[in-house]
């Protein structure tokens, strides 16, 4: 009997951010496959019956490699199991849950996909920050760090205004700014680096375009991390961080908050 798969998006890091659909495909799962950014502190209570596969990549270090990750799924459900692939945020914002789905449609094994709350818009919600604000910004675009953008992306993202989200963006950080400001994004501009969203040791870095690799590297930055660049980084409210004072201050300046 063939089983089945779940991919199921896991939000920001939290137990108590899954959906009720997440909780639910967990307690009836046979298998779950996870990553480090899913929230796992849990899953033995979250799924009893099953069987907990740590799956997880850490940045340069992928101890299982995709198309095994994919392999696994697929065996698990054509021997009949439930198999849940529990993923940080959603599955399908740069969490290549679409190709996990499209492994099992090549295998003919039925796949169904839980949404999550992506990272890309819960952590800098944790940080205050909103990603739109009606006459500061109407827009956002969420990219992808983890390799460095071509000179054509940087021009297009410098020229769109409004909110970019970089995920997985810590490394390429220094090449990242100096594009945007080469193709003529102000060097004033503000920007945030949001680490560990959700934790205990949530942490907040604020600086603008032309300092934030300099306050990044003063700070010991480290993934996971949330960038943000837009104005509307100055309205973060909540004692989360003054950003609004703070980015009156002279360019160059930088802050931490905690």
């Amino acid at each position: 009997m063939t089983g089945r798969v779940t991919l199921v998006g896991g939000g920001p890091g939290r137990e108590d951010l899954l959906t009720i659909a997440a909780v639910r495909a967990l307690g009836s799962a046979d298998v779950v496959l996870y990553d480090r950014l899913a929230p796992h502190a849990r899953l033995a209570e979250l799924a009893p019956d099953a069987e907990l596969v740590d799956v997880g990549k850490r940045p340069g270090h992928h101890a299982i490699p995709q198309h095994e990750i994919e392999a696994l799924l697929v065996g698990h459900a054509l021997a009949g199991r439930h198999a849940v692939r529990l993923k940080g945020g959603d599955p399908y914002v740069l969490g290549r849950g679409s190709e996990e789905v499209l492994a099992c449609h090549r295998a003919g094994v039925p796949v169904e996909v839980v949404p999550g709350v992506t990272s890309a818009v819960a952590v800098p919600g944790a940080a205050g920050i909103p990603l739109t604000h009606r006459g500061v910004s109407h827009l956002f675009t969420v990219v992808s760090g983890h390799a460095p953008l071509t000179d054509d992306e940087l021009r297009h993202l410098a020229g769109l205004g409004g909110t970019v989200v970089v995920l997985m963006g810590v490394n390429t950080l220094p090449m990242f700014t100096a594009g945007l400001a080469r193709h003529g994004m102000r060097g004033s501009m503000p920007v945030a680096i949001i680490e560990r969203g959700f934790r205990g040791d949530q942490r907040t870095t604020v600086a603008d375009l032309g300092g934030i690799v300099t306050a990044a590297g003063v700070a010991g930055v480290s993934s996971p991390a949330v960038i943000v660049v837009g104005e509307v980084v100055r309205l973060a409210h909540d004692g989360e961080m003054e950003a609004a004072q703070l980015m009156e201050r002279a360019a160059g300046f930088a802050a931490v908050v905690t």
